[in-house]
């Protein structure tokens, strides 16, 4: 008989190892407790509590004796009762998911205070205008989260009562003023719900907790996952813990602090103090934060002792952590911590440090980048000059450069993020509210907070270039602009630059330069600290991974780039895109040949270009694979448009006898759905000649290559084969021609001759084509658009977004790999293929090759490499290392 579910569980009874159990936060209090950090006592309300409720609406029928027994321990702990009228115990209430989500409910503070205790708390803490802030807090945080208020209609009645009073900050308000606010406060929660603020400490502490379990299903919350691709069935934990008290005089204060800079991964103690303030002050960005290092001048004892405890943090977790403390009358106390999000360059540069000094292995600094942060390394940065005056500076919250019109809320963000232009979301501070606007923006910019603000860590944790603490600007929300102190005014829809790495913003749209790191990929060179830590990371990643990665290319200059960003080789060269440009010409001319001679005609007119194209790219990749496909599209795209060309006809007095020619081929050609039509080695065999040429060029190409001392190693790939007799006659045919130029030029010629599998027939029959084939090339994006009888063009434009937010999609198929569908018949065809064909060769040259997770499956699947895009093979490089060393196949190296 299995033992009976627990769902709560006091902080001591936890460890890290029970994130699932209760949620990030919750770990993370327990561990601090096991580790004897001076913890506010408390208990944590599990996930699997929160998924009984939001299965059944109910909590289970355990819970509330267990909560009270857990309450009852706090209260013999702290030595006070949560409905004491006299120094009462008052809690906090946090939601806490497995992973980080911003997008979940925010805290609420001070629960217990009610219209008698919050008397008794004034005369216990010694200071009346405390005890009204705290319940003024209470009121307001209650109001909006649990009970459903509009937050603006709070924040405007206190900006009225701060205007009466000619102040600017709410702790500028006097005991007096807060006690009208709070009754204010509560008159408003009554007017907009019709229910009274729960004077019952009990029920403030119940609905709190049902109010985090139904933010799990709230939009914000729901956005995040999608965006974040987090599984929807985790549920949340819920922490309930003791308040300690930062706003209690200048001996008292609240901060966030980093072992290390979360920007840049610099050691040292980094981080925001906040005197005579409560923790949501610091993360709202309401008021300017100090830099943690005035703390040891505040309060040197608690400074030290804050030193101690993250030293002991970061030598615990063996990574960045990301630490709460309040500081109570000169009590030092640490609310929370959890690994901290960072910027991809803090990324490379912490995991290479602590691979350095042997505090984590080799492959478990693999582990902690990966290709995502690698990419957003390599875009471009600005390329500022002296004349580049901004127009303010702020905290460079997180590192990158993006231009894009002002906004100033997520449904204008939205609305013009989704006709594809660039934004910049600009607020005087964000909250979870915005974190659709933030998705939809290039950049973030505020004007209060700091590196720990909300903005910060949000953008940071979605690689989103993000500058905050502009106080500078006067962000005016109802006007729609912000006001500089010179006096400049951008309105919205202006274009400014934001600066994530200096913390500047620039009116206009400033130049860009390369990216250092991408510099750095394509010399080889390090050029300072994320370089280098880069370079290890991909140089370990090269020494364990089992995957090789080449590169779709189709000319010399791509294959070229690619080979200095680490390809072994060409997965996927398209020589339609060979026919393009001035070219098409002869194209057109073929496809409107009367006769053989004519065709033949066109046809050798093509073959010295098609053979220069060929020599340049096998030179750019001499002594490495270059697959090179035959023309693979339908011959109807190398001509006009057939309606174009009817209208210009019609509306011609004297037509184009050309053109009649033009429309009469595009008639001739025309098909219903083209893509499943005459394309593919359909046309190779269907065209006379045309296979023949492309084939030729190829041997030509590698002959003249051995002939100068070269080392070509081209490989004929056959488009869109369904059946295993298509193959052996496309094989006969381009077996015949690579023996015709091998007489004809006295050398040898062996190519491999394989194909590429895109239809589900030939995944499922691959046992047969491997009878003809010397490799397999997955071509994943039309074997994707094929098993799901969809088109990814007119899907992506139509019914996507639909199926993306009902679920039907976690993401793409076309983003990331289908591994139950499209998957498994790669798997099929893998084990079929190896079975008749010891010998070969596998591997796929979608882009799903570019895609992190999609290369963790091939690499499950057994596939010998990933072809992708030149831009995306350092990322793809990485991923390759990190799937061996996720599967167990990479090494221990501690170096």
């Amino acid at each position: 008989m299995s033992a009976p579910i627990k769902y709560v569980y006091e902080f001591a009874e936890g460890s890290r190892d029970m994130a699932d159990l209760l949620g990030g936060k919750g770990a993370g209090l327990a561990e601090m407790t096991r580790l004897g950090l001076p913890v506010p006592p408390g208990f944590t309300v599990t996930t699997e509590a929160c998924k009984v409720y939001l299965a059944t609406g109910e909590e289970p029928p355990e819970f509330g004796v267990e909560a009270a027994r857990a309450l009852a321990g706090l209260e013999r702990v702290m030595g006070r009762t949560l409905a004491a009228p006299e120094d009462p115990l008052l809690v906090s209430v946090r939601s806490g998911a497995r992973f980080s989500m911003p997008g979940m409910m925010e805290t609420i503070l001070d629960i217990g205070l009610n219209d008698d205790s919050v008397t008794g708390l004034a005369k216990a803490s010694g200071q009346e205008r405390f005890a009204w802030d705290s319940y003024r807090r209470l009121v307001q945080m209650f109001g909006r989260t649990v009970m459903g208020v509009d937050g603006d209609l709070f924040e405007e009645a206190i900006a009225a009562h701060k205007a009466r009073r000619h102040v600017k900050g709410d702790h500028d308000l006097d005991t007096g003023e807060l006690v009208l606010i709070t009754e204010e406060f509560k008159d408003i929660i009554r007017r907009e719900t019709g229910e009274d603020f729960p004077q019952d400490p009990a029920e403030q502490l119940s609905r709190a907790i049902r109010a985090v379990f139904d933010s799990w299903n709230g939009e914000r919350a729901r956005v995040y996952r999608h965006r974040e691709h987090i599984p929807e069935d985790l549920g949340t934990a819920v922490n309930v813990q003791a308040m300690v008290f930062g706003n209690l005089g200048q001996d008292s204060g609240t901060g966030v602090a980093f072992t290390r800079d979360p920007a840049t991964g610099e050691t040292g103690v980094y981080g925001d103090y906040l005197p005579d303030a409560q923790g949501e002050d610091v993360v709202a960005g309401v008021r300017d934060a100090l830099p943690l290092s005035e703390l040891k001048t505040l309060d040197p004892r608690a400074y030290v002792e804050l030193g101690d405890h993250l030293r002991t943090l970061e030598g615990h977790y063996r990574d960045l952590c990301d630490v709460e403390f309040t500081v109570e009358r000169g009590r030092l106390w640490i609310l929370q911590t959890r690994v901290g999000k960072r910027t991809a360059d803090a990324a490379f540069r912490i995991a290479h440090d602590l691979r350095d000094d042997g505090t984590i292995s080799a492959d478990e600094a693999l582990i902690r980048v990966d290709g995502a942060e690698l990419t957003r390394l390599m875009f471009p940065r600005f390329d500022t000059t002296p004349a580049d005056v901004p127009l303010a500076h702020g905290v460079p919250a997180s590192p990158g450069a993006a231009v894009g019109a002002v906004v100033f809320d997520s449904a204008e963000a939205e609305r013009r993020a989704a006709t594809g232009e660039h934004v910049v979301l600009v607020r005087r501070e964000t909250t979870p509210d915005d974190l659709p606007g933030m998705i939809a923006a290039e950049a973030v910019l505020t004007s209060r907070g700091g590196k720990t603000s909300h903005a910060a860590v949000v953008a940071r944790g979605m690689g989103k270039v993000c500058v905050c603490g502009a106080e500078a600007l006067a962000v005016d929300l109802t006007a729609r602009r912000f006001t500089t102190e010179s006096g400049v005014v951008v309105n919205e829809g202006d274009t400014v630059s934001v600066d994530g790495t200096a913390g500047t913003v620039h009116l206009g749209e400033l130049p860009l330069t390369a990216s250092h790191v991408g510099r750095a990929l394509e010399t080889g060179t390090s050029t300072g600290p994320v370089t280098e830590a880069v370079l290890g990371a991909l140089a370990h990643a090269d020494s364990v991974r089992r995957l090789e990665v080449r590169a779709n290319a189709d000319t010399p200059e791509d294959a070229a780039r690619a080979r200095a960003l680490g390809a072994q080789g060409i997965g996927l060269c398209r020589t339609e895109h060979m026919f393009l440009g001035e070219r098409r010409a002869l194209v057109e001319a073929m496809i409107l040949a009367r006769d053989d001679a004519a065709r033949e005609e066109a046809l050798a007119a093509l073959l010295p270009l098609q053979r220069e194209d060929f020599t340049g790219i096998l030179t750019a990749m001499d002594g490495l694979p270059v697959t090179i496909r035959l023309l693979d599209p339908p011959l109807h795209e190398f001509l006009p448009d057939r309606t174009e060309l009817a209208v210009r006809l019609a509306s011609t007095a004297q037509p184009d006898p050309h053109d009649r020619e033009l429309l009469r081929a595009v008639e001739r050609m025309h098909e219903q759905n083209p893509m499943l039509g005459l394309r593919g080695v359909r046309l190779c065999l269907a065209v006379p000649g045309l296979m023949a040429m492309q084939v030729r060029a190829v041997a030509e190409a590698v002959t003249a290559r051995l002939h100068d001392g070269g080392h070509p190693r081209a490989e004929i790939m056959i488009p869109l084969v369904g059946t295993v007799e298509e193959l052996r006659l496309a094989r006969s045919e381009t077996e015949r021609v690579l023996a015709e130029v091998a007489t004809e030029t006295g050398t040898p010629l062996d190519l491999p001759i394989g194909t590429m599998i895109e239809l589900p027939r030939a995944a499922l029959t691959a046992g047969r084509i491997a009878e003809a084939a010397d490799f397999f090339s997955f071509g994943t994006n039309d074997l994707t658009q094929t098993t799901w009888g969809l088109s990814r063009d007119d899907a992506e434009a139509s019914f996507f977004p639909l199926y993306l937010e009902k679920g039907v999609f976690g993401v793409s198929p076309f983003e990331s790999i289908d591994q139950e569908g499209v998957g498994r018949l790669v798997e099929l065809a893998v084990e079929a293929g190896l079975a008749v064909n010891p010998g070969l060769e596998t591997g796929v040259c979608g882009e799903h090759g570019g895609d992190p997770d999609s290369i963790h499956f091939f690499h499950r699947a057994g596939l010998d490499y990933v072809s992708c895009s030149p831009f995306r093979i350092p990322a793809a490089r990485l991923e390759a290392g990190r799937a061996a060393v996720t599967d167990g196949t990479g090494t221990s190296d501690t170096r």
